[in-house]
């Protein structure tokens, strides 16, 4: 009998002082962040072009870092036409994201960007003075 006491109480004990144990309470759990964009201007896109409607999707790799700034633009897929690509990225390396975080601290996160050149309709006016300037070789 008192060996069974002695056991329960050992078992009691235990048992407690799993519940009163000095580990740290489990830290809450901070929910991800996806990238988000702040400021993206459109890119530049040449008159000449736009006015004979030359147009395109150029599509970019983005690393956003933890500053939520462009580290590295890269081309993916073409326009067709290197002067719209070229304006893609040189307009998206000045964007300005709100950077992705895991565990509330922010991080590199890597996305797509597509940036579509769509030819104004109907022209705007500057395109007379453009077609013209053209048709007399100029």
């Amino acid at each position: 009998m008192k060996l069974r006491l002695l056991l329960g109480s050992l078992a009691a004990a235990v048992s407690l002082a799993a519940c009163n144990s000095s580990d740290q309470p489990a830290a809450p759990v901070i929910a991800p962040t996806e990238v988000a964009a702040v400021q993206t201007p459109p890119p530049d896109y040449p008159a000449d072009l736009a006015c004979t409607g030359v147009g395109g999707k150029s599509v970019l790799k983005v690393v956003v870092g933890p500053q939520g700034t462009p580290t590295e633009v890269a081309l993916l897929t073409s326009s067709g036409n290197s002067r719209l690509d070229d304006s893609a990225i040189a307009r998206v390396r000045e964007w300005k994201f709100n950077a992705a975080t895991r565990n509330g601290q922010p991080v590199p996160t890597t996305i797509q960007v597509p940036v579509s050149f769509n030819p104004p309709d109907p022209k705007p006016n500057e395109c007379f003075a453009i077609e013209e300037q053209a048709r007399r070789g100029g």
